[in-house]
């Protein structure tokens, strides 16, 4: 897909977006629940940008300026950290500067992972509709905000796209980044010992040298994991404590792992004899939507495991990609529930990539137009 239609995309999806933020702000007025508007509108920027720093943006933005404070360890450093170096840049702004490495980022990502896409034999077709899927996908507006969400898809995208050119040295930096952005970064390990593995069968007079370094490559997430919890040893007296600051931010998360039957029962018990409100609703919506797009996962799995009886060796090495790309967006789904909720599914399944790439390659065009245009209706509300 070429940068000129990126790019067009890119803008049309601001534009609107920007559209639903005032066209809300006039039809649904301030509830109050939010309690760090006052900080938000310091930075004197027009209202339509100032929402986008909503909830955590708010802490990003704290961070930056004045370090963690008040159990917001629970917020990976990179981003903060990158907001603070840029903000001079931005007039001395950190608003500013998060928004535009959010974008920018998201920008770069588009155009990095339609070249690994491409790199891993899709047809120009499917990688349209691929990012027209995530263009149109309920929370696709996240990639914009005060989140970060547009820079672990660039770090995700550059991860990837340098180990499909077997650039491991840029793959692992990106994947140490990815790892120090958000905690699923860790789980690029999964597409790069799948990629690795196709390689195993290749004797060389320099076998031993090569597997130490695809070991280093492999666990390069996990080095940036590494690093962020030596810091927080040092600073907190709790390494995993990015884990264990979580209830102070409510959505009812638990530091005990509850494992997915769990989970489920309590949605079910949650559907029986909770009062009907607006969070009984929104419990409907994430419910939804992680079956959704688990579902669609476990096909798009199956749908990869088949394709091992296929002789042609091209098309074997093209879709063990895609196998590794599908067991990240699992576990990037499956994480969250680990705390016992579906709470915030609709975002976090925004990198559940697989589960874009698996609707763009359905043959019947029809349903994509349904299903592309229920994401647009879900997308405005």
């Amino acid at each position: 897909m070429g940068f000129k239609i990126i790019f067009f995309l890119f803008v049309f999806f601001k534009f609107f977006d920007f559209l639903i933020i005032i066209l809300t702000n006039k039809i649904i007025p301030y509830a109050g629940f939010f309690p760090y508007k006052k900080i938000l509108f310091s930075f004197k920027l027009p209202f339509f940008l100032t929402f986008l720093g909503n909830f955590d943006g708010i802490h990003y933005l704290l961070i930056a300026q004045r370090g963690y404070e008040n159990h917001e360890q629970a917020f990976f450093p990179l981003y903060p950290l990158l907001i603070k170096i840029m903000t001079p840049i931005f007039f001395n702004n950190s608003f500013l500067a998060g928004f535009f490495i959010s974008n920018f980022s998201f920008l770069l990502g588009v155009c990095f992972f339609s070249l690994y896409l491409k790199r891993i034999g899709l047809k120009k077709t499917f990688i349209f509709y691929f990012f027209l899927f995530i263009f149109f996908y309920p929370t696709s507006f996240y990639f914009g905000t005060i989140y970060t969400e547009g820079l672990f898809f660039l770090l995700i995208s550059l991860s990837l796209y340098f180990l499909e050119k077997n650039r491991y040295f840029f793959a692992s930096i990106f994947a140490f980044f990815a790892a120090l952005t958000r905690l699923v970064g860790i789980f690029l390990i999964i597409p790069f010992i799948v990629h690795f593995l196709k390689f195993q069968k290749i004797k060389t007079k320099n076998f031993i040298n090569d597997q130490i370094k695809s070991l280093f490559v492999i666990f390069s997430p996990l080095f940036g994991l590494s690093a962020y919890c030596l810091y927080l040893s040092q600073t907190t007296g709790d390494p995993f404590y990015f884990f264990t600051s979580q209830p102070a931010f409510g959505a009812n998360r638990s530091t005990q792992l509850i494992f997915l039957p769990q989970v489920y029962f309590r949605y079910f018990k949650i559907f029986l004899t909770a009062a009907v409100n607006f969070q009984y609703f929104v419990s409907i919506v994430e419910f939804f939507i992680f079956n959704f797009v688990f579902i669609i996962l476990i096909l798009d799995l199956f749908n990869n495991l088949k394709l091992k009886i296929f002789p042609n060796i091209q098309y074997q090495i093209s879709n063990i990609n895609q196998l590794g790309l599908n067991l990240f967006s699992l576990a990037n789904l499956l994480l969250p529930t680990l705390t016992g909720t579906f709470s915030s599914i609709p975002r976090y399944s925004l990198f559940s990539l697989s589960f874009f790439l698996y609707l763009a390659k359905q043959p019947s065009t029809i349903i994509k137009k349904i299903i592309l245009f229920l994401f647009f209706i879900f997308h405005i509300c």
